[in-house]
């Protein structure tokens, strides 16, 4: 029977909760431009880092490819998706189009639509099964 508790995995601590929020992002050029190349690649990922430092987030692994970034981040429970999604954009864009103009030919960095998508320590089945089995104890 599955079957986990906190020491099992690693959380995220607070005074008033425990956590393992962990999202997958990808972002994309507008009009899936393949601009994030060479030193604009390397800025993107010195800025999402600095984020990462900023905000308490945990990165776990980011990719940047030159149409698109995947980037997974552990996040505390008050800082919600689409505000990560919106800070990591806002600032990689104001900070790649002024260092590197030749981004501003398109007329956005970024198209306005992201993906997004939760995980945590343990997968979807191993958590049904622990909730269904609370009923037999």
């Amino acid at each position: 029977m599955a079957k986990f508790s906190c020491e099992d995995y690693e959380y995220r601590r607070t005074e008033g909760s425990v956590s393992s929020l962990n999202y997958h992002f990808v972002f994309v050029p507008k009009r899936r431009k393949a601009v994030l190349v060479e030193n604009v690649a390397q800025r993107l990922r010195e800025i999402i880092f600095e984020l990462t430092q900023e905000h308490g987030w945990k990165l776990i692994t980011l990719e940047v490819m030159p149409d698109h970034v995947h980037c997974f981040i552990n996040a505390p429970t008050h800082e919600s998706p689409a505000d990560i999604a919106r800070w990591i954009k806002a600032k990689a864009s104001h900070h790649l189009r002024k260092e590197f103009p030749e981004l501003l030919k398109l007329p956005s960095l970024w198209s306005p639509s992201y993906f997004v998508a939760s995980t945590g320590q343990v997968n979807t089945d191993v958590v049904k099964r622990y909730i269904e089995n609370q009923k037999s104890k």
